[in-house]
């Protein structure tokens, strides 16, 4: 029998819902490792889990398509997007080219107030490693929130919606990659330090120097996950 929800999917406003809401589970499990790269999401599987009915699901599966976690295949439905490196440098430079301009739109616009940001964000992701040891390590859900808020209050001043809309999408899309990351690296103080040391370039409105790392920053993704590859410059 279908659930009780999918009665509604043929109200518009209700599908608007159900459909956001689709796209946000699959978006979850995506990035949770639940949905493996390369998997194929059939509707009639999709609905089962869900309990979500087919035309919001679809609406769904579109609006993830928009934000590159998954691709179609043609009249064979969807999949999820495998992962690869030079899929992790496309995104990163995608990234890099519209963090290296927000920054500097925000550095050079940006008020007390988004100081102030930057700093509570920073202290947030700060605490929570004091009180959770190394489990921020396993790239967990809640961690990844903070780490997110922190750059994203790096660009919070920038005054485009569109950069930081984008910021936010591929920092999602990478984050499948983040996972594999961050189990490698040596200790919450030096993740702190790295973020520190960011966070004092940007406050000091040192352009130059921000730029420089922010890039750098983000190229780091790569050089964890694939080492033996990685022979580019930052």
């Amino acid at each position: 029998m279908p659930a009780p929800e999918r009665a509604l999917d043929r109200a518009p406003a209700e599908a608007g819902t159900l459909s956001e809401r689709a796209a946000t589970l699959i978006e979850q499990d995506i990035l949770a490792g639940h949905l493996a790269p390369g998997s194929r999401l059939g509707i009639v599987d999709l609905v089962q889990r869900y309990e979500i009915g087919a035309t919001p699901l679809r609406e769904g599966l579109s609006r993830l398509m928009s934000r590159g976690l998954i691709v179609g295949i043609g009249q064979r439905g969807f999949r999820v997007a495998e992962v690869s490196r030079e899929d992790l440098a496309d995104i990163t430079c995608m990234r890099t080219a519209v963090e290296i301009e927000a920054v500097r739109l925000a550095i050079l616009h940006g008020d007390v107030a988004w100081e102030a940001g930057i700093v509570s964000a920073l202290h947030q992701m700060r605490r929570h490693i004091e009180r959770t040891g190394n489990e921020f390590r396993e790239g967990a859900a809640d961690f990844d929130r903070l780490h997110k808020g922190f750059h994203t209050a790096l660009l919070a001043a920038c005054g485009s919606q569109r950069m930081l809309a984008a910021h936010s999408d591929l920092y999602d899309q990478a984050y499948r990659y983040r996972r594999v990351m961050m189990g490698a690296i040596d200790s919450g103080e030096g993740f702190i330090r790295s973020h520190q040391m960011l966070a004092d370039h940007v406050l000091a409105r040192d352009l130059a120097a921000a730029q420089k790392m922010l890039a750098a920053h983000l190229h780091s993704t790569i050089d964890f996950v694939y080492p033996r590859a990685s022979g580019e410059q930052s």
